[in-house]
């Protein structure tokens, strides 16, 4: 059974595969600082939670955004799941042809976002991730990774409100009931929530004017994802197992690669 796990700025996301079907997703927080032995034992536990044995783990695949954590979360699976983890990081074969300007400052995030959705979707293909920074990525019919657009995302929007001022304070995210914000907290939500419908669609519109190809889909992930997703017609799918398929599609290119080498 493969283990994927996608650390991201906020959360720790944790996918168990058996073979291509995703049993079990769960997570954990990424800002809480834990030793190797914590990150063993509470995997494990999670595992068992979700009715897996953790000792089924014979494979794992890690993609981070986060460098801090991956010293004790590797040797964590190696320690308690005698399991080396791939990592994707440069040089590691997605099946993507990379073809921006510097493709080392690509965030793994990002691969695995656009190896997901170009696998399960096809191209061209507009992927965009709602998490801690909203990414767009695009991808063509050929499996080139050609451009894309970073903004800040949607809880980092909201906290900056309640950090940068004296008396907006924090809030759910969620869509209000109007966009004619009668309160304070209502208010926030509209700028919020309609703020980031309107970015969406402006910058998908602009991508596919720009990058002027034919019957470009867009698929869309993240936990504030499927709000967003809910409200414009200019996303098309959204998949919320985006991420791990992705990681699964590289594992399984990985190791058809070492067994074609030995062959």
């Amino acid at each position: 059974m493969l283990l994927a796990v996608d650390v991201g700025n906020s959360n720790i996301t944790l996918g168990a595969f058996e073979r291509e079907r995703l049993v079990a997703t769960f997570r954990m927080t990424t800002n809480l600082p834990r030793t190797s032995d914590e990150y063993g034992t509470e995997i494990r536990g999670l595992l068992a939670n979700n009715g897996i044995s953790p000792n089924a783990i014979d494979s794992a695949i890690f993609s981070s955004v986060v460098p801090d954590i991956m010293h004790s979360l590797t040797s964590a699976v190696i320690k308690y799941f005698n399991v080396t983890p791939i990592l994707v990081e440069p040089g590691i074969t997605t099946g993507l042809s990379i073809a921006t300007e510097n493709p080392r400052q690509l965030g793994a995030d990002r691969i695995v976002d656009a190896v997901g959705a170009y696998e399960l979707y096809g191209g061209p293909v507009i992927v965009i991730d709602f998490g801690t920074a909203t990414t767009f990525d695009l991808v063509d019919g050929n499996g080139v990774f050609l451009a894309g657009v970073i903004s800040p995302g949607i809880r980092v929007s909201a906290k900056a409100l309640s950090q940068g001022t004296a008396k907006l304070p924090e809030i759910e995210i969620k869509k209000p009931a109007s966009i004619l914000g009668r309160e304070t907290i209502s208010s926030i939500q509209a700028g919020l929530v309609y703020g980031q419908i309107g970015q969406t669609e402006y910058i998908v519109e602009h991508m596919k004017q720009e990058a002027d190809l034919a019957g470009i889909k867009v698929v869309a992930t993240g936990g504030l994802g499927k709000i967003i997703a809910k409200e414009t017609k200019s996303i098309d799918i959204y998949d919320a197992t985006l991420t791990l398929q992705g990681m699964r599609f590289i594992y399984e290119r990985q190791k058809k690669g070492q067994a074609d080498g030995g062959k």
